[in-house]
């Protein structure tokens, strides 16, 4: 059989049960958002600066401080905030910690250890009627992101080195597909008649360590990188099995080459860390490119979509706008299916170009809509189904992508460096984003999707002149992309060079 086409129900297994890790992310991600109202009074009760009756007064006008909505009190406000922001600083902190805990006891081990955390965070917040709730959900929202960040490096690194060459790019996409799945279940059971109501809110909010319960059982029958294996630990042994275990019978000896090629450099290589690979002129341009990838998702305006579709939906007429919402989750899921199936045959870079110059010409049509709806009734139409088409473009490459083409970009020594990285720039810009949006908005009202248009000619003509495409390819083929170009001292086989320039560069 030959090396790198074989699919088993072992590597289907291993995929499932870490991408269950980015379902939990997902549904962490949306559940904060349909419960607000019912979240916002049980704030208001503990903190003792809103009631039902001093709503009622106020709102016949009989009292003067009170407020008719708890959400409007400045000490909710500020601690609503805090619950929803702390999430990003949580994953901001931890994405540091990727290449630590990959490497402490494995990429399996690892992802074992870090789901204490997840239920931690599920008891804090599930529980959260039984204490102070506003420190319960904060606490519980702060461990979370603390998770996620772990597991948004750990799950692509894993899925990178497990996956056979021809389907590294589909397998890879399946974190997006199952955070986006994650989005729409918690859209769909926080409805107020599922568990979006003053009853079961908590159980909605707790329901998000229940993947890492059912993870835990299902992670020991998963065999471990064996590019971990060979490459950090030097078990070859031990990596030929897990290789047998994930591919079934085949000739494994081209697979045992490339990584031992790939050991023998890492092995010549000091080990990269975080401050070294930032200094290296040897990485660097490997680095720009995996940092704007990740740029190019967050500053896209997916995250102002998300918060102003239900707003658009209003304006056009939709009398329900949270299932018009749901609407859109569910266009997530389909085209993210879309991009799993075409990724390994378009290509990363194209369906990347793709996606944010179809995203581009969304962000105007959604302008012209916003600005002429009170003039032509139909324009109303024009922003939903670009709202819709938005949506579908990020799916198909901007928004999977970026994920997965890091741990691509990279060889063994720098990747777990470059994943951290890279995630804590996604984090930093997605909170950014969601500290920021509304103020900007304000600001610049319906013409805030130009300035997303502006950013995403800007990312789509960055992304044709330097990036390469990487299917297909193994991970010393793209490395070698990016030397093409670099003066001969510092290219290709004269590994002795590129050792001396990474020591130069690590201790200027």
């Amino acid at each position: 059989m030959e090396s790198g086409k074989q699919l088993t129900g072992t590597l289907a297994l291993a995929v499932f049960t870490v991408v269950l890790s980015s379902l939990q992310f997902g549904y962490s991600l949306g559940v904060i958002n349909a419960p607000q109202k019912v979240i916002e009074k049980h704030y208001g009760r503990t903190l003792g600066v809103w009631s039902e009756r001093a709503a009622v007064l106020s709102g016949n006008g009989t009292e003067e401080d009170g407020f008719p909505e708890a959400g409007q009190h400045p000490a909710v406000v500020m601690y609503w905030s805090l619950s929803v922001a702390v999430f990003s600083i949580g994953g901001m902190l931890s994405s540091f910690l990727v290449g630590f805990v990959g490497d402490l006891r494995g990429r399996i081990k690892g992802l074992l250890m870090i789901n204490v955390l997840a239920v931690t965070a599920g008891l804090l917040m599930g529980l959260s009627k039984m204490w102070k709730t506003h420190i319960m959900i904060i606490s519980g929202r702060a461990v979370m992101g603390l998770y996620c960040g772990l597991i948004l490096g750990l799950v692509p690194m894993y899925i990178g080195e497990i996956a056979p060459k021809a389907y590294r790019g589909a397998l890879g996409t399946l974190h997006q597909l199952a955070a986006v799945i994650g989005i729409l279940i918690s859209q769909v059971i926080g409805l107020d008649f599922v568990f979006g109501n003053d009853d079961m809110w908590p159980l909605l909010l707790g329901l998000s360590g229940a993947p890492a319960v059912l993870q835990t059982f299902l992670l020991p029958l998963c065999p471990e990188s064996p590019r971990y294996l060979y490459i950090i630990r030097g078990k070859e042994q031990e990596a030929k099995e897990s290789l047998y275990r994930l591919k079934g019978p085949y000739d494994a000896s081209a697979d045992l080459e490339e990584m031992r090629r790939e050991k023998e450099k890492a092995d010549r290589e000091p080990r990269v860390s975080i401050i070294s690979l930032i200094r290296s002129s040897l990485y660097r341009q490997q680095l720009f490119v995996a940092l704007m990838m990740h740029l190019s998702q967050q500053l896209s305006g997916i995250n102002a979509i998300f918060y102003y579709s239900t707003d658009i939906f209003t304006r056009a007429g939709v009398s329900q706008p949270a299932f018009a919402t749901i609407g859109v989750g569910v266009v997530n899921v389909v085209f993210t299916l879309v991009s799993v199936a075409l990724v390994d045959k378009a290509g990363r870079r194209t369906l990347t170009l793709v996606g944010l110059g179809g995203m581009c010409c969304c962000a105007v049509a959604m302008t012209v809509g916003l600005k002429l709806q009170n003039e032509y009734s139909w324009m109303s139409y024009v922003s939903m189904s670009a709202v819709f088409l938005f949506v579908s473009f990020f799916e198909i490459g901007p928004g999977p992508i970026p994920f997965f083409i890091v741990a691509e970009l990279f060889s063994q020594g720098p990747r777990p460096a470059a994943i951290a990285l890279a995630g804590c720039c996604n984090w930093t810009s997605n909170f950014a984003v969601a500290m920021f949006f509304p103020y900007i908005q304000t600001w610049l009202n319906s013409y805030v999707f130009i300035l997303f248009a502006v950013l995403l000619l800007g990312f789509t003509v960055y992304i044709y002149l330097r990036v390469p495409e990487t299917k297909g390819k193994t991970f010393e083929e793209i490395s070698a992309l990016f030397h093409k170009g670099r003066k001969k001292s510092a290219q290709g086989p004269n590994n002795g060079t590129e050792l001396q320039q990474l020591k130069t560069s690590t201790d200027a």
